[in-house]
């Protein structure tokens, strides 16, 4: 029987190795969620560089004294994101949702992505 953890290691390798197959050199765009914050970043696999990153962690949050642990909070970082990706030149992106499931906060903080500009 597999852990929790283990289950999700595996999870999360498919979901990348698929994306490797069928991204076509595209950026990634990856997302972290914890039970207190949600994290999102573009990396260039084939340079392996962050390009772009935003988060819950970050002052600009941090200012307005929301927790960033519900679907709001994931949207502004979904938004802002794309903004933050836009003035880097990057429209398009292959969505990583490493092993978390695609509701709720990784749902929203997409759909925030998608309205804001970035294609996927």
């Amino acid at each position: 029987m597999l852990t929790t953890n283990e289950m999700f290691e595996r999870r999360r390798n498919r979901t990348r190795a698929i994306l490797k197959k069928t991204g076509q050199g595209r950026p990634r765009l990856s997302v972290h969620r914890s039970s207190k914050h949600i994290r999102a970043q573009i990396i260039d696999d084939q340079k392996g560089i962050t390009i772009v990153t935003a988060s819950t962690l970050e002052p600009d949050f941090r200012k307005q004294g929301k927790t960033g642990a519900d679907s709001s909070a994931a949207s502004f970082v979904g938004k802002q994101l794309a903004e933050r990706a836009k003035k880097s030149g990057i429209k398009k992106v292959v969505f990583d949702r490493g092993g978390f499931m695609f509701h709720g906060r990784v749902k929203a903080l997409a759909d925030a992505a998608r309205e804001a500009g970035l294609e996927f």
